[in-house]
């Protein structure tokens, strides 16, 4: 008997034959161990203080204070780069997830009998989900140079690894009996999955869509650090010039903004649920 067997023995329960049944030992203690001496280490490698947090937490709130009252003068001149984050956030999402439903349907298994394709496809998808957003638009700003289009390629590229990876997942839970009966009535592929596939996956598809058109929104306005254009290229100018009261202009707006789109969002994947 192991260490863990001693120290959380498994329990029998008699039945009413008079056989004896252990229950299975729970590994709830030996994972919440284990979480403790992540949390440990973690502690130790990053040279966290608690009594740090507690003595210099009050410093975290200085500049949000310089930031309110907002500077309302400043208002006229974030129309225009509010309006190019919305623009970017939209064609990058569509663009994004339009061109993710070819590379779905090429990474789900029950739609590709090729494993070969199949993993290639999953493989592409993992490579691009882990290219940060910031990144993208970097490579993007050097291609296409500064502006609103290398921050559309950018959240373009982010809501196409996103979308795949969803959207390939909910292809391979679909119920495939549909989809069979037509290919047995002389159905090609494509028009079989059309009529069989993409109505059961088509809601939790715009669902998803539309969520990363939140995220989106957000994400565009701090694509300006690397000259992507948008929010981002004024509040990084601000901030550089430590004007916090027109930060807080920005930041205001921003939140109004976001807000809105939730709103609709919801209401949207509200209705397609």
């Amino acid at each position: 008997m192991g260490l863990y067997d001693k120290v959380f023995p498994p329990r029998a329960m008699k039945l009413a034959s008079g056989a004896v049944v252990e229950e299975k030992r729970s590994r709830a203690p030996l994972i919440l161990l284990l979480l403790v001496l992540a949390c440990a280490l973690s502690v130790k490698v990053t040279g966290f203080r608690f009594a740090t947090l507690v003595s210099r937490g009050k410093e975290f709130f200085v500049i949000l204070r310089q930031m309110f009252p907002p500077n309302m003068g400043y208002l006229p001149k974030i129309w225009k780069p509010l309006w190019d984050t919305i623009k970017m956030s939209l064609l990058g999402s569509f663009a994004g997830s339009v061109l993710a439903v070819p590379f779905a349907i090429l990474a789900a298994s029950n739609m590709i009998s090729s494993k070969v394709v199949v993993q290639l496809a999953r493989l592409f998808l993992s490579l691009v989900r882990t290219l940060p957003t910031l990144v993208s638009a970097l490579i993007a700003t050097y291609i296409f140079g500064l502006g609103t289009m290398a921050g559309t390629f950018a959240i373009g590229v982010f809501t196409f690894a996103y979308v795949g990876k969803q959207l390939f997942e909910q292809i391979e839970t679909v119920d495939m009996g549909p989809f069979e009966a037509m290919e047995a009535m002389g159905a090609g592929k494509t028009r079989a999955f059309l009529s069989a596939v993409l109505p059961q996956v088509l809601p939790a598809y715009l669902s998803v869509c539309l969520f990363c058109l939140e995220g989106n929104v957000r994400y565009a306005s701090i694509l300006g650090y690397v000259g992507a254009g948008g929010l981002g290229l004024i509040l990084n100018e601000k901030i550089g010039w430590r004007e916090y009261d027109s930060v807080g202009m920005i930041l205001l707006v921003l939140f109004g903004a976001v807000l809105v789109i939730e709103l609709v969002s919801h209401a949207i994947r509200k209705r397609l649920t």
